[in-house]
């Protein structure tokens, strides 16, 4: 046993010393480039195709949206299932849907072409993101290391803030410089090589979870207070053989009550305004991009655009990083709602300085800084809000309101950009900032009543034994 003068002190090199970390974290970041790839390359693609940005914008849009649709019943497939039985074939057909669309925007087929594809191309993707969340929580959980959850969950913030400092500048420099399609092959490629990996990675893969209907009678009421008693996220009844249970392989059963085992994960407490919360402020992130976009073609600086964008992200993954080398005490929703507070205020100093890139750059990476520890929070408050069997579905959820909200961004902005100037477009993202908090403060007030409604029914329990 490790004595605290042996115990390494950075809670990151005490987490990749754990088995498999490193290979799943590495080939789920590959995986996760086209997040930051596809969607701008079928702006800066169509936009150069057709000179319009309410096309290019509209098309992007259709493409997120497609992803939203269908990552909860993914989810959904992924938690019942296993992440490799479901991955490997869908992954396949991914990738084969990423290239066709590249192809035929190379050979500039019609729009309505393009469209049907960007929509199938969107119907395919999942959330690589959520999957390695719940390989995390798994894997610490495993491994009696709990208390490095945080951290987990910020480095794989840090994780998707570094895949969006290098993706925009990808994108770009491949867009401005090789060909105005050119940047839609990366991330299928990407996607084939990370993806292919990550599932061939079975030791590091967390069992199938299936919840058992259990009813709780006042016979065994007083077992909720019993250590290995099931929990408000159920336990562990283990149907795999040893050898399985050896390499993290068995098949497991989550015994739950009846009535939480069945409950829709949208249902949970604050689980819903975290979402809108979630999708609202998300808008920025878009509107942020194709509104920079425009303002640096237009000033002929397009070939520093990669570099641009890249300076908010470049923030967040430094916020990221000290977040998650720093233990978290107090509420989740009031670090949610101080993040908001000040990202809002970032981008109201982005506006004001637009016309100054090398202004805007320095305040993009000071606003950012929040960016992660937010995104981490929303993940943290969703991993002690939903039940373990539904973790990947909860988290998924997560993501498919992110991407909502980045396409409507996408969508409205470009309009804006069209119908009036990029002045307008950049200060949609201090308007819908601004506009997420009331929901931030709605779940906020939820959860605290419900906790304090459990705690007087807990010490009136006590009490009554």
């Amino acid at each position: 046993m490790q004595t605290d003068m042996t115990k390494p002190r950075s809670p990151y090199v005490r987490m990749f010393a754990l088995p498999g970390a490193k290979a799943f974290c590495e080939s789920a970041a590959i995986a996760r480039l086209p997040l930051s790839m596809m969607s701008l390359g079928i702006v800066l693609a169509l936009n150069r195709m057709y000179n319009n940005w309410t096309i290019a914008g509209a098309m992007s849009a259709c493409y997120i949206l497609a992803v939203a649709a269908v990552t909860p019943l993914y989810a959904r497939m992924f938690d019942r299932l296993g992440q490799r039985k479901v991955g490997v074939p869908l992954l396949s057909v991914q990738v084969v849907v990423m290239f066709a669309f590249a192809f035929a925007a190379l050979f500039r087929v019609p729009v309505g072409v393009l469209f049907a594809l960007a929509i199938i191309m969107g119907a395919t993707q999942f959330s690589f993101g959520a999957l390695v969340r719940t390989r995390w929580a798994y894997l610490l959980e495993r491994t009696d290391n709990n208390e490095l959850l945080d951290t987990a969950y910020a480095f794989e913030a840090a994780v998707d803030e570094m895949v969006f400092i290098l993706g925009p500048i990808l994108a770009a420099t491949l867009a401005t410089s090789v060909h105005p399609v050119s940047q839609l092959f990366v991330p299928a490629a990407a996607a084939a090589i990370g993806g292919a990996v990550f599932f061939s990675l079975k030791d590091s893969m967390p069992p199938v979870l299936k919840p058992v209907a259990t009813e709780v009678s006042k016979a065994n009421a007083e077992a909720k207070t019993v250590p290995g008693a099931a929990s408000a996220h159920g336990s562990w009844v283990s149907t795999g053989d040893a050898a399985d249970e050896a390499h993290g392989l068995g098949r497991g059963v989550l015994v739950k009550s009846h009535n939480k085992s069945t409950r829709n994960v949208l249902l949970l407490a604050g689980i819903l305004p975290l979402m809108l919360t979630f999708l609202i402020f998300n808008m920025s992130f878009s509107a942020f991009d194709v509104s920079i976009t425009a303002a640096m073609e237009a000033a002929g600086l397009e070939k520093f655009l990669g570099i641009q964008l890249a300076m908010l992200a470049l923030g967040s993954l430094i916020g990221a990083m000290v977040f998650g080398s720093r233990e978290h005490r107090g509420s989740h929703w009031r670090r949610m709602v101080v993040c908001l507070v000040i990202l809002a205020a970032g981008f109201m100093a982005m506006h004001a300085v637009m016309d100054h890139f090398i202004a805007l750059g320095i305040v993009e990476v000071l606003s950012g800084l929040v960016i992660a520890p937010l995104l981490a929070t929303g993940n943290l408050i969703v991993k002690d809000t939903v039940p373990e069997h539904s973790l990947t579905e909860g988290l998924s959820w997560l993501t498919t309101f992110n991407s909502v909200g980045t396409s409507l961004g996408s969508m409205i902005g470009g309009v804006v950009l069209d119908h009036i100037d990029t002045h307008a477009g950049l200060m949609m993202t201090w308007v819908v900032v601004v506009a997420s908090i009331p929901f931030a403060l709605i779940g906020w007030f939820v959860v605290s009543r419900k906790d304090r409604r459990e705690f007087t029914t807990t010490a009136s329990d006590e009490r009554r034994w």
